[in-house]
């Protein structure tokens, strides 16, 4: 794998360029390209087996790429795989616990491994905050209860980034708020932030920027507001008169997804209403009701017709 050993003096927290990865005939990642920014809030979206998981693991060398560039805050993690980990806080999709060990004896254990990073009283107010109590067995935990130790261990020690893979997976709506409060927390002192997620509610309420893969390559990446304002927006509209349908097959950002007598119809609009307003000028505008776009209809909208 190509490494590359300069990099400008404000380097962005993960760098990826041209990132491939295949077990045997299977294509994980196709040529990933991708940069976050340092102190930014950044969501990894897709389904399983869409390769979220993979580059993760490639960033923090658990598995090596195939080819491509990599640089997380900005060291090579396969030369320097130590200082790359010191310096992150990881929450793996599936996390493995001894169940012979209490939560608490579970934390001391990672704490230690920390070293002097982390005071035993942070481990006390996080586990306060989520609920979990210190003293009960691993093997007694439910799957909600086996995620706050793994957030507990990914954040104690503050790390420099945060990497979190579906960080709020089995946990109810209270925990899952308190988790994203967490990453919020993480960004206001400067940490950057990559989680996946299939969730988009969630990387929709803190996420500054997003990227979507799909089958290993990302289709869409960019500022969640931009994401947001170039997708396709849903129109519901009720006319006085009808219209011919043959007006919107002129218009190239327009297109009809329901229609009811030629007078109440459901849209699908990309970009501003500016030229459906004046192809629906003289029919008698009754009600024209823009439904919000959420960042689910941009996942949706790089989605239909796959198969996850």
């Amino acid at each position: 794998m190509e490494v590359s050993l300069s990099m400008p003096s404000c380097s962005p927290a993960i760098s990826c360029q041209g990132v491939t990865k295949s077990y045997g005939s299977v294509f994980a990642l196709r040529g990933v390209d991708l940069e976050v920014p340092e102190g930014e809030v950044f969501g990894f979206l897709g389904p399983n087996g869409a390769g979220k998981t993979t580059l993760i693991r490639c960033l923090l060398n658990m598995i090596r790429p195939d080819g491509g560039r990599l640089r997380v805050l900005d060291r090579c993690p396969e030369m320097d795989s130590l200082a790359v980990k010191a310096e992150t806080g990881y929450l793996p999709g599936e996390l493995n616990l001894d169940p012979a060990l209490t939560v608490g004896q579970t934390l001391t254990l990672f704490r230690r491994l920390r070293g002097k990073s982390v005071a035993p009283r942070q481990v006390d107010v996080l586990a306060e905050r989520l609920q979990l109590d210190l003293g009960r067995p691993i093997r007694h935990l439910s799957k909600g209860n086996k995620q706050k130790v793994g957030i507990i261990q990914a954040v104690m020690h503050e790390p420099r980034l945060l990497i979190l893979d579906e960080p709020t997976s089995g946990l109810d709506p209270l925990m899952q708020r308190e988790v994203l409060t967490l990453v919020l927390e993480a960004k206001a002192r400067g940490a950057t932030v990559f989680f996946s997620s299939h969730l988009l509610s969630e990387t929709e309420q803190v996420a500054n920027r997003a990227a979507i893969v799909r089958a290993g390559e990302i289709v869409v990446s960019g500022e969640t507001s931009d994401l947001l304002k170039n997708a396709l927006m849903r129109v519901n509209v009720t006319l006085e008169r009808a219209i011919a349908m043959e007006v919107f097959d002129r218009l190239p950002n327009v297109w009809v997804m329901a229609n009811r007598s030629n007078r109440e119809l459901a849209l699908q609009v990309r970009g501003d209403l500016d030229a459906l307003l004046r192809a629906l000028a003289g029919h008698g505008v009754r009600r024209l009701d823009p439904v919000p776009v959420t960042l689910e209809d941009v996942f949706l909208s790089h989605y239909q017709g796959v198969t996850s």
